[in-house]
């Protein structure tokens, strides 16, 4: 018996009970549905993640204090780096085009009878634009000078100029933060929001001599971290082997010794986050593919109640020249066909559900814009995979009906 007969046989059988051919066909849809939606949402917030580091700098290396974790427990960061190193940096590796020490705090801005809190308020180097590839979009960036005299000034992003300036110019205006008078000489370039959702235009840059000295009201040298950017995307591994063997001899490590400062690239946060989430997106799908376990249970079910009902049939067919091979094929394509359905249902379903579940996600967080991610190898993988269940749990019913004996199968009731 050709391959067409036996599709043709196989349609017009699960035609007849359209009911529980769809009922057996949805807990394959859902399962495919729930996975497809998970795979693709992953997947989005991981292209996401991966478009937000660029926007901080590809080039970029981050040196930061090392975690304190005395009897295994994690106690914070204790303040090692200072801005000593981080000028060192500048002089002392010459893979590094830029570096910025970053200095840290909190407040309120003020200006004129409106305030407003930032999400950021720090002191940065004169590089800092350069390390993050941030442009000024209006005015300029301090420089040297008012770093070292500690001078007044800030740079603002869009935010800030949209809720306390609207349309005026805010160049030279003044505001005030922990009552220190800070005048404004530029605005940065729109950036939108970070993979946190957090808006990166909510911010205020100022030297970190300002901060330090006149909001801090420190007299140390220390700062909370330092940014560096290699002069290529090949030299990120040199810059920052020269940074740790800088570091490490002006500190005092001794080889062996474990370093009080850590120095990762944005290659290195970037595949750590794509794991989390990756194992995340696994996670998730396992638990969504209980349900397509459940699905081909039911395909096994019903094809075992429909072997039994169909016991006459299968003699009929028997006594008329039709081979075990044939019934095998018969019924093995019954459930490749309810699977394969509920496989291109479920996929679409899936895509369905994942694309309301970003803009969900994009209108709770406007700024975040989370790409909508369609994968056809997925789309083809899913189908296969249902295909894959149909035959997996089709097969025993199918072996079970080619193993009738005629004669049996013909006195059944």
């Amino acid at each position: 018996m050709n391959v067409v007969l036996t599709f043709r046989i196989a349609l017009r059988a699960l035609r007849k009970n359209k009911m529980r051919a769809s009922l057996t066909i949805l807990g394959v849809v859902i399962g495919i549905a729930a996975v497809t939606t998970m795979v693709s949402v992953g997947e989005s917030a991981k292209q996401l993640i991966q478009s937000q580091l660029a926007t901080l700098g590809t080039n970029m290396i981050v040196i930061m204090p090392a975690q304190d974790e005395s009897r295994g427990v994690s106690q914070g960061r204790e303040l090692t780096l200072t801005s000593s190193d981080s000028k060192a940096i500048a002089d002392e590796c010459p893979a590094v085009l830029a570096q910025s020490p970053i200095v840290g705090t909190g407040g309120q801005i003020i200006y004129g009878n409106s305030n407003w809190s930032p999400n950021e308020i720090t002191g940065v180097g004169a590089d800092y634009p350069i390390v993050r590839s941030w442009g000024i979009r209006h005015g300029g960036f301090f420089g040297q000078r008012e770093i070292t005299a500690a001078e007044k000034v800030c740079v603002i992003g869009h935010t800030v100029v949209a809720k306390l300036f609207q349309t005026r110019n805010p160049i030279g205006e003044t505001i005030r933060i922990q009552n220190v008078p800070l005048r404004i000489v530029g605005v940065l370039e729109t950036k939108g929001a970070n993979m946190m959702g957090q808006d990166q235009d909510n911010i205020v840059l100022m030297p970190y001599t300002t901060v330090r000295k006149r909001l801090n009201r420190s007299s140390f040298d220390e700062v909370h971290a330092i940014l560096a950017s290699a002069r290529t995307a090949k030299g990120i591994a040199i810059s920052k082997q020269e940074i740790t063997n800088l570091l490490a001899d002006r500190h005092g490590i001794a080889p062996g010794e474990a370093p009080d400062f850590q120095v990762q690239t944005m290659d290195e946060i970037s595949q750590m986050l794509g794991a989390i989430m990756g194992t995340l997106t696994a996670m998730l799908s396992a638990i969504a593919g209980i349900s397509l376990l459940v699905g081909g249970v039911g395909i096994m079910n019903i094809m075992l109640v429909s072997v039994t009902e169909r016991t006459r049939e299968i003699g009929i067919r028997m006594a008329v020249g039709a081979t075990s091979w044939d019934i095998l094929r018969q019924f093995l394509l019954e459930a490749v066909v309810l699977s394969s359905i509920g496989g291109i249902v479920g996929f679409s379903l899936g895509f369905s559900a994942s694309t309301g579940v970003t803009a969900l996600i994009n209108e709770w967080q406007p700024d975040m814009k989370l790409p909508v991610v369609v994968s056809i190898p997925a789309a083809v993988l899913a189908i296969v995979f249902s295909a894959g269940v149909g035959v997996f749990f089709g097969f025993f019913p199918a072996f079970r009906a080619s193993q009738l004996d005629p004669i049996d199968a013909l006195r059944y009731e």
